[in-house]
């Protein structure tokens, strides 16, 4: 009897261990781009965006230099107000054309989604997480501010819309 309890027992655990699958733990989290996912990271945000609640915040994302992008915020209603940069993606903190004292910094995560450090005066004061959606014609930006010593002040979402041609 007890041999045969014995067998009956391993007999389950080895079918337990044939069957269990790993494959969930493959699958990408919500948010995050899936491996065959073909998305080029420093091309796919060219063109403009538009801020989904605010018409006088738009973005513009073109090429620069070999691999890199510029964006351009824009207010249609106050050009003076422009502002841009630009980066190769490599985390190289760079001049903020049209706000002094301001450097931005971007690295790839993945493919459908990029990290924007902003400085002032030398100090950190806010990272954007700008993430593409699955059809490439949304991009969600995490907002996170914070203070000199950086701990997190606050965190905003904002939604922007491609523009269609």
């Amino acid at each position: 009897m007890r041999i045969r309890h014995l067998f009956v027992c391993t007999a389950i655990f080895t079918a337990a261990l044939l069957t269990v699958s790993p494959g969930f733990a493959q699958t990408p989290a919500r948010g995050q781009a899936k491996t065959d996912d073909k998305t080029d990271p420093r091309t796919a945000r060219f063109g403009v965006w538009d801020n989904s609640t605010n018409p006088n915040n738009v973005m513009t994302y073109e090429l620069y230099d070999k691999g890199g992008s510029k964006l351009t915020v824009s207010n249609p209603t106050n050009p003076a107000s422009d502002w841009s940069y630009v980066t190769l993606f490599d985390g190289v903190f760079r001049p903020v054309t049209g706000q002094q004292g301001a450097e931005t910094a971007v690295e790839i995560i993945n493919s459908k989604s990029i990290r924007i450090s902003n400085k002032k005066d030398g100090v950190v004061n806010q990272v954007v997480i700008n993430t593409l959606s699955d059809d490439n014609n949304t991009i969600h930006n995490e907002y996170i501010r914070m203070d000199k010593d950086g701990k997190i002040t606050g965190v905003t979402h904002v939604d922007y819309i491609r523009r269609k041609k």
